[in-house]
């Protein structure tokens, strides 16, 4: 998967929801998702950076993406259910979803953690992900060929002292994506779930994690993009349950 060679047209006529669009992995793989054929919905809290991306890939002559301009920590289940709507009056289905949005909180010993970031993280990196993929059911089932894809982290499976509601969530993403894989593999085998560790990344959250780290020792978010287009593909039908590895 590591070294998967994606043709061009991968994903040409698909529609993929990216969350986290504005940023970092996200960022990277909605432009890559373009430049390999599909719609891309990108979704996030900061309309500037969503415009941004959404220029540039506008302007490289990929496929004209949609904005969905939603703040995750504090969206009700009303509004993921409005995102569902205007998907499927706008486009008829949803071929695929990138869970990539996410916080990391604080690094600290749990009895020092506080309970109202806990709260936040939570409804981030575990509340939304449900809720958005609750709602999107209906539209990824009129697609013939549905990928989800939820991002993980090493600490989300086998936790790490210090990582706190980051390292919780990220398990329970795990749960839920293996949930899903059950619940959706059915006649029409239509819908594959699965879980990606994108490992240690040039981003900001890295850097923030790690501020004593040099980042430049890191791969950048385009060097693990084989993984992404591999499974929001075809070549990848049929792979759905699994907890898979960029790199």
């Amino acid at each position: 998967m590591q070294d998967y060679s994606a043709p061009a047209d991968l994903l040409k006529n698909r529609i993929i929801l990216v969350t986290g669009a504005g940023d970092g992995i996200g960022r990277c793989a909605a432009k890559t998702y373009a430049a390999h054929g599909a719609t891309v919905i990108l979704l996030g809290r900061t309309i500037s950076k969503l415009e941004a991306i959404y220029d540039e890939i506008e302007a490289a002559g990929y496929p004209q993406p949609a904005i969905v301009p939603l703040n995750l920590d504090g969206a009700v289940a009303k509004d993921y259910e409005d995102v569902a709507m205007t998907i499927e009056e706008s486009f008829g289905r949803l071929d695929g979803i990138l869970h990539n949005a996410a916080l990391l909180g604080q690094r600290t010993p749990v009895e020092m953690y506080d309970p109202a970031t806990w709260d936040q993280i939570m409804r981030v990196n575990v509340t939304a992900p449900f809720l958005l993929t609750r709602a999107l059911i209906p539209a990824l089932r009129q697609s013939s060929d549905a990928s989800i894809v939820f991002t993980s982290s090493s600490v989300g499976r086998k936790a790490k002292a210090y990582w706190g509601a980051y390292s919780v969530s990220k398990f329970a993403l795990e749960g839920l994506s293996q949930l899903l894989a059950n619940e959706l593999d059915d006649e029409r085998h239509n819908v594959r779930v699965n879980s990606l560790n994108p490992g240690a990344t040039r981003t900001n959250m890295r850097a923030h994690a790690y501020p004593a780290e040099n980042p430049a020792s890191n791969p950048t978010p385009e060097d693990i993009m084989p993984a992404y287009l591999y499974l929001m593909g075809p070549d990848s039908a049929g792979v759905t349950g699994q907890q898979l590895d960029a790199r």
